[in-house]
């Protein structure tokens, strides 16, 4: 017993903890064939899988098992999925900027003649693995698409493009209400 406290590499036990460790056996004896199957379903996802992939694949072998259980005895063997980040979805919004016009829509997004509500927004989607962001003027009363414009990226030469094109086929347009989010563009 003053061997162990007496050695600066390990922790101070009191003579009540040092005989509990002592008798403790090691609780994860019992789970060799659980950990054994742990480290096969780790290694068959070459190290993709955390725990509660590991612990969804165990529940379809109808191995009952908690998470807290394969968490712990992941961390014991030393495995560790690797980390995949999201790529996070664009927004366009970067809080208030500038003068808000009023909303004279009011949710009212039906026009009973054409050219007088424009609706225009920027989507981002993907086309084999690359963005690509659209923005379209839609048109209240006919749903017609009036111009669009594509681009990889969401700038504001995309949506001045946009108009240019929406202003050459309709160039009387007294009385339009153009609605759109409150992008930055």
């Amino acid at each position: 017993l003053n061997t162990i406290n007496s050695n600066p590499d390990l922790p101070h036990l009191s003579k009540s903890n040092y005989y509990y460790v002592l008798k403790h056996d090691d609780k994860d004896l019992k789970n060799q064939e659980i950990m054994k199957r742990i480290k096969e379903i780790f290694e068959e996802h070459k190290h993709r899988y955390g725990y509660r992939r590991i612990t969804a694949q165990l529940h379809i072998e109808a191995i009952k098992v908690n998470h807290k259980k394969v968490k712990r005895l992941m961390n014991k063997m030393g495995l560790f999925g690797i980390a995949i980040r999201r790529k996070r979805k664009y927004s366009s919004y970067q809080g208030t900027v500038g003068k808000i016009k009023p909303n004279l829509i009011c949710r009212n997004f039906l026009a009973i003649l054409p050219d007088r509500k424009w609706y225009s927004d920027i989507t981002e989607f993907h086309l084999n693995g690359e963005k690509l962001y659209l923005s379209p003027i839609m048109d209240g009363c006919t749903h017609e698409i009036i111009s669009y414009t594509i681009s990889r990226h969401p700038v504001l030469k995309q949506v001045m493009d946009m108009l240019e094109l929406a202003y050459k086929d309709h160039p009387a347009l007294n009385g339009l209400i153009f609605h759109t989010d409150q992008g930055w563009q």
